[in-house]
């Protein structure tokens, strides 16, 4: 599978993570600056906790110049870590803020683990999330993989894609990750058409 380098804009999603179908309200308090100064620290504290770098850091979103609050809030940070290519992606809120302000948590959760477990279990945890990759175009027919007709509506395409997912998913008997990545990617490229 080839894969391409994540994007500050539009979102790049890591494909093998399904998205929250609900975004509820957050409790957080905290203006997107704010929260985008949290990650930042926070990256910073595990880099020096760790002693070793944070680096090529990217936070991906919808947020432009011209929309702040797009419809889609979801927020995937991509980093590398001790050699260990890393995305924390959170789209559980429904505000920009509150998903980046829930990423900065993770990390400082991390940082817990690093002070209480040590490095062997942060680079067991680094190890899961850099099963992650980046969006990647598929190389095969998406309405193939789907089994829909080219041009299918949007509602088509997801109940193509559930259908699929429900063989599919890991937590499925049977269930396999390679395939989940490849229907979400199939998914993605097709919905990406849509608009």
């Amino acid at each position: 599978m080839t894969v391409q380098t994540a994007s500050q804009y539009p979102l790049s999603w890591p494909e093998s993570w399904t998205r929250t179908t609900s975004p509820a309200k957050s409790q957080f308090k905290t203006s997107l600056t704010a929260s985008i100064d949290n990650v930042q620290g926070s990256l910073k504290r595990f880099a020096a906790d760790s002693g070793r770098k944070v680096e090529k850091i990217l936070v991906s979103s919808n947020v432009s110049l011209m929309e702040r609050n797009p419809k889609d809030a979801g927020v995937a940070v991509y980093f590398t870590w001790d050699g260990i290519s890393t995305c924390i992606a959170v789209d559980r809120y429904q505000r920009i803020e509150e998903n980046l302000q829930a990423i900065h948590h993770v990390i400082e959760a991390e940082r817990t683990k690093l002070r209480h477990g040590g490095l062997n279990l942060v680079r067991a945890a680094f190890r899961g999330y850099a099963a992650l990759p980046p969006p990647s175009k598929t190389s095969e027919n998406p309405w193939q993989l789907l089994g829909i007709e080219k041009g299918a509506k949007e509602a088509d395409i997801e109940a193509a894609y559930r259908e699929k997912a429900k063989r599919w998913h890991p937590d499925a008997t049977g269930g396999n990750n390679e395939m989940m990545a490849r229907l979400n990617a199939a998914r993605t490229e097709l919905l990406a058409r849509k608009t």
